[in-house]
């Protein structure tokens, strides 16, 4: 019974790389997956997943997939599974026509993603896989203090940053993440 996924973690918790290797795991067993993600992610390229270990694979725009599957139906047959990388940046409307394919097409959606900002707001797309997601599986990661991070602080020269667009594309010079605790204090390291 295919179902839909959504697989969060906070800044460095390897969701990236955990999507490639399901993917290669997928084409090893002669399987056929494909790897989707926004248009708004181009840090690697317009179609390059690539993750913070230097794994990497194509991939295709979430947007230009599901007007394919809007116009050909069909082609969806074609697919073993559909995997989705920072689905944070999704649409509410996006994560529903997923679902769709999950419910009338029985392909499984594996969704892979931050659950919040950095101000602890949901993503729009993490919004509606929460509700509506049949997993709902956290990919953890730890603070430097050693307990687990939940927490994605936004930092800019050596502090956390705490207002701005929710927005802000980048990697580890711009986020770290924390503790709830840490987070709260604005404590980036001893």
């Amino acid at each position: 019974m295919a179902q839909l996924y959504f697989r969060y973690g906070a800044m460095g918790s390897s969701k990236t790389a955990n999507a490639l290797m399901v993917n290669y795991n997928y084409h090893e067993r002669g399987k056929n997956a494909i790897m989707l993600k926004p248009a708004l992610e181009n840090r690697d390229g317009e179609t390059i997943i690539r993750s913070r270990i230097g794994l990497q694979a194509e991939c295709m725009l979430v947007e230009d997939f599901l007007e394919e599957y809007t116009r050909k139906h069909k082609m969806i047959e074609k697919y073993d599974a559909i995997i989705v990388d920072e689905a944070q940046f999704l649409t509410a409307d996006q994560v529903d026509m997923l679902s769709d394919i999950v419910d009338f097409d029985k392909v499984p959606v594996i969704c892979y993603g931050l659950r919040t900002d950095f101000q602890e707001k949901f993503f729009p797309g993490s919004a509606r896989l929460m509700e509506i997601a049949d997993k709902i599986e956290e990919v953890k990661t730890v603070c430097w203090c050693g307990r687990k991070a939940t927490c994605n602080a936004r930092i800019c020269n050596g502090k956390i940053v705490r207002n701005g667009e929710q927005v802000l594309m980048g990697g580890n010079e711009s986020y770290i993440a924390l503790c709830r605790k840490h987070f709260k204090k604005g404590k980036l390291t001893i």
